[in-house]
């Protein structure tokens, strides 16, 4: 049984995030209003049924699917680009594969104890944010 990730998660750390936001060729006005913005997560998933919203003052992101379904994901909120995701678990982790054109890109989502950890990937750049539950 996957990990329950159902909550409303708020960000405590935000390690390299201008980096990855280099990576995926975002200008640098977005970064810089980008890397001050301390989104929260609000997560709901119900057997392979996952929505997860990032919530922040400048701008909000939804991400609603079925785990093991690819689909089209429209990033017009992060990149402006679309790409083909697939998400899986992978034991307690919940895994994303994002096909465009941005080589490894993906993001990994667990919990340890109360705080939800997220990996976000792009080109070689790493990011990694953490939140607690609230």
């Amino acid at each position: 049984m996957p990990v329950d990730l159902n909550g409303y998660w708020k960000m405590i750390s935000n390690d390299n995030f201008e980096e990855y936001l280099k990576a995926l060729d975002v200008n640098v006005a977005i970064r810089k209003i980008a890397t001050l913005l301390k989104p929260d997560k609000d997560i709901s998933h119900d057997g392979d049924h996952v929505v997860i919203k990032t919530l922040s003052t400048f701008k909000n992101y939804n991400m609603d699917f079925h785990v093991g379904k690819e689909f089209e994901e429209d990033l017009s909120g992060v990149d402006d680009r679309k790409c083909m995701t697939t998400i899986s678990w992978e034991g307690d982790k919940l895994v994303c594969v994002q096909k465009g054109e941005k080589e490894g890109r993906g993001w990994t989502h667990w919990v340890e104890g109360d705080t939800l950890h997220l990996e976000l990937r792009a080109c070689g750049a790493v990011c990694k944010q953490v939140f607690k539950k609230t």
